[in-house]
């Protein structure tokens, strides 16, 4: 059961389980006639070979408030292509899937490219950015959700929850952060909000001095889910990073962009379930390794923002205080697996830990040195402006794309 306690500045929503799902859905369509709901599903091709995916366009299909699907595809051939509009021809909203390695997007972003008005790097963050400029081409409005396509245990009540504080015509909300416990399988996961966000936003706060920023990002629960909803003139003017720390990068923007009082979080489900990462002990580059790399890069290029100057002798004592927090918080983590019958490996706990202090000392260097350098998408506001065809064209390449191979 959870409870009703409001931490941090942003406020909670929980759920408390007694309202019936169905009641919830109905009152979602209601409102969604003023305020209609555009899905984002950022798609790897391989991911329509696994079960999870499935099971998520089925139960979209019962899903009445949904008024269009926009589904990025990533990693895919011509082959891959043609499968996802068979695959995704069963969802009875409009819909369309991006073929964002398909020749004519590609040429478009080319062009982008070349002018400094596209990212460099491929992932969710340049998938989700092309999404977008599809989403303000079609001139949409009302709210965008966005979650990933790899939820095992997916019901449409995690989505009804998402956008209901945006959806509710009294509310005034922008923006919405989906939170949830990550339980599967009686094990703990969530490892890198357990062992490294949240030590070392703590150890920051320890370290540096008062910031509202640190707070901001303290408030959340679990700052990394995938799964966010916002107004879509909110989507129209946010920044993207394309690389790991996508998540930080979102909340961050929010928070350069709108009060506090217009954010909130919301618990979509009692448990949830998506694939696993490997740590990555071996290599920096590898799984969870790279990815605490990404992150604590964007948190400090967050402080910076807010004119946090930070040094080598920073990064020292960040990483001492990191390392005495979240060892006391695995203390915590063993008992809280304990009274609840779930296993927990303390010495893999630990290596984690070690291993995410590595890469944090590896960022904050990378930071402070000459070679650091921003990974950011520009706005399709921005883009618009200076190249006034791009959207026309984008829409048009996805409606070509399809046009070639539905009837193949």
């Amino acid at each position: 059961m959870s409870d009703f306690f409001q931490n941090g500045i942003v406020t909670t929503l929980q759920d408390f389980g007694d309202r019936g799902s169905a009641e919830l859905e109905a009152e979602v369509a209601r409102y969604a006639q003023l305020r209609p709901v555009t899905l984002i599903l950022p798609c790897l091709a391989s991911e329509m070979e696994h079960a999870a995916l499935d099971g998520i366009v089925n139960a979209l299909k019962a899903v009445p408030y949904v008024s269009r699907i926009i589904i990025g595809l990533d990693r895919a051939d011509a082959g891959a292509f043609k499968t996802a509009i068979a695959y995704f021809a069963r969802l009875p909203q409009p819909h369309q899937v991006v073929w964002n390695d398909g020749p004519r997007i590609t040429a478009v972003l080319a062009e982008l490219r070349h002018q400094g008005l596209a990212p460099e790097a491929r992932g969710k963050g340049h998938n989700l950015w092309t999404c977008l400029g599809l989403l303000q081409a079609e001139g949409s409005d009302g709210i965008v959700a966005i979650h990933d396509c790899d939820i095992a245990n997916y019901s449409p009540r995690l989505l009804a929850r998402l956008v209901y504080p945006l959806a509710h015509p009294d509310s005034n909300y922008v923006f919405a952060k989906a939170y949830y416990a990550r339980v599967s399988e009686g094990r703990l996961y969530g490892r890198v909000s357990r062992l490294f966000v949240t030590p070392l936003l703590r150890a920051l706060k320890h370290a540096l001095a008062p910031s509202r920023y640190l707070d901001y990002l303290d408030s959340f629960r679990y700052p990394l889910a995938g799964e966010c909803a916002m107004h879509v003139d909110v989507a129209r003017r946010l920044t993207l990073t394309t690389d790991w720390g996508l998540e930080i990068g979102v909340l961050s923007e929010i928070y350069r962009n709108y009060s506090t009082r217009q954010i909130c979080q919301v618990d979509v489900a009692d448990t949830y379930d998506h694939k696993h990462q490997v740590v990555g002990i071996e290599s920096p580059d590898v799984g969870l390794n790279r990815m605490t790399r990404d992150i604590a890069l964007r948190i400090m290029q967050g402080l910076a923002a807010q004119g946090q100057v930070l040094d080598l002798g920073h990064i020292r004592t960040i990483v001492t205080a990191y390392e005495r927090i979240v060892h006391d918080l695995i203390d915590s983590y063993v008992d809280v697996a304990a009274i609840n019958g779930l296993e927990i490996d303390r010495g893999d706990e630990m290596l984690a830990a070690s291993t995410f202090a590595s890469s944090l000392y590896a960022a904050g260097r990378h930071f402070v040195g000459e070679d650091y350098h921003r990974t950011f998408a520009p706005t399709w506001d921005e883009i618009v402006r200076r190249r006034p065809d791009t959207l026309a064209r984008l829409r048009s390449a996805v409606a070509l794309d399809r046009e070639q191979f539905a009837g193949t």
